[in-house]
């Protein structure tokens, strides 16, 4: 049997830079740490562009926001002295702090790199049936901390709370939120396909999204302004994950937002183009039992062709998100409603 370490009264150094869907994922780490060792310091290291995420985790000691270079969070690091650091990123620069930390005790997320390669270059799926927040448990095996099955955490500072002034008349019922963007094209579904999407559900629609989805939303909006609200780059992302809270449920592409609603037990429909459920990040909501569904193209061989994204098919056809039914996906969504 593995022994079994403690972390009782240690300063943890957590470092996760990036992005916004896996620092949610990364929440019940920092809530499991802190259940299982009260008087343990936990400080998060991410990049400034994403404190915002976690500024308000009661989990959290101290977050350290990374402006420009690796250097800041080293130079942190030196003054607070940690007892461990928990990498849940593992890239080559959290490689550089660990060299430059080579003192303190690092524990590191696998990323099960070639396992990933293999699946997109060869598809051949040699991936653990297990979620992403699984494999970043696995980290603390050796401290007795274990996945309380809470699901994610997201916690909204009391500024950002969006109040009903803020959201039309029409939505203050009630409506179904539409995550419209992805961080690349070859997770998104085309706009004449949302439009045909929103076209289908008789029902107050927000879409959800940053300043770059603003455009975007503008055209699918266009067709009844009144039952769809194009709320992309209105609200910050803390005001956007309210939006998402206040939802009945929410309709999204493989996205940092769909990662936040779950963590507020959303039901979700997730569209998924390039990428596969089986790396391991869908909606994530622990022990509780909440309507999820999946709508993907099992039918092409070509698929997934990355693990992240594209700005535009490589075979330049994208029938992972062109022949995709939109009917099918708007009577999942009339399901939903009459579940909610």
């Amino acid at each position: 049997m593995e022994k079994i370490f403690t972390l009782d009264k240690k300063k943890i150094l957590v470092i996760r830079l990036s992005s916004i869907g896996d620092i949610v994922l990364t929440t019940p780490v920092l809530r499991c740490i802190k259940k299982t060792y009260p008087t343990a310091i936990i400080h998060y290291a991410t990049k400034k562009a994403y404190a915002s995420i976690i500024t308000s985790n009661p989990y959290i000691d101290r977050v350290i926001a990374m402006q420009d270079y690796i250097e800041e969070i080293i130079n942190v690091a030196k003054y607070e002295n940690y007892t461990h650091i928990i990498d849940l990123h593992h890239n080559l620069r959290t490689a550089t702090i660990k060299r430059a930390l080579k003192k303190i005790p690092a524990f590191s997320f696998h990323k099960l790199n070639i396992q990933k390669w293999l699946l997109t270059a060869l598809k051949v799926n040699y991936m653990p049936p297990l979620h992403i927040v699984d494999r970043y448990m696995e980290t603390l095996q050796r401290f007795g901390v274990t996945n309380d099955g809470q699901g994610l955490d997201y916690f909204i500072p009391t500024a950002n709370k969006v109040t009903e002034t803020d959201i039309p008349t029409v939505h203050l019922a009630g409506y179904i939120g539409i995550v419209i963007g992805a961080a690349h094209a070859t997770k998104q579904l085309p706009v004449t396909m949302l439009q045909q999407l929103c076209a289908a559900i008789n029902h107050p629609i927000m879409l959800l999204g940053g300043p770059n989805d603003a455009e975007n939303g503008k055209l699918i909006a266009a067709q009844d302004t009144v039952k769809i609200y194009n709320a992309c780059g209105k609200f910050n992302l803390n005001e956007s994950a309210d939006l998402i809270r206040r939802s009945k449920f929410i309709i999204t592409h493989d996205t940092g937002l769909m990662h936040i609603a779950a963590a507020f037990k959303k039901p979700i429909i997730s569209i998924w183009g390039n990428t596969v459920p089986a790396f391991g990040m869908t909606p994530y909501y622990g022990h509780y039992q909440v309507q999820s569904a999946i709508i993907e193209n099992k039918n092409i061989q070509c698929r997934p062709c990355s693990k992240i994204g594209y700005d535009a098919c490589p075979k330049g056809h994208f029938k992972c998100m062109q022949q995709l039914n939109i009917a099918t996906i708007a009577a999942t969504a009339l399901q939903f409603l009459r579940s909610t």
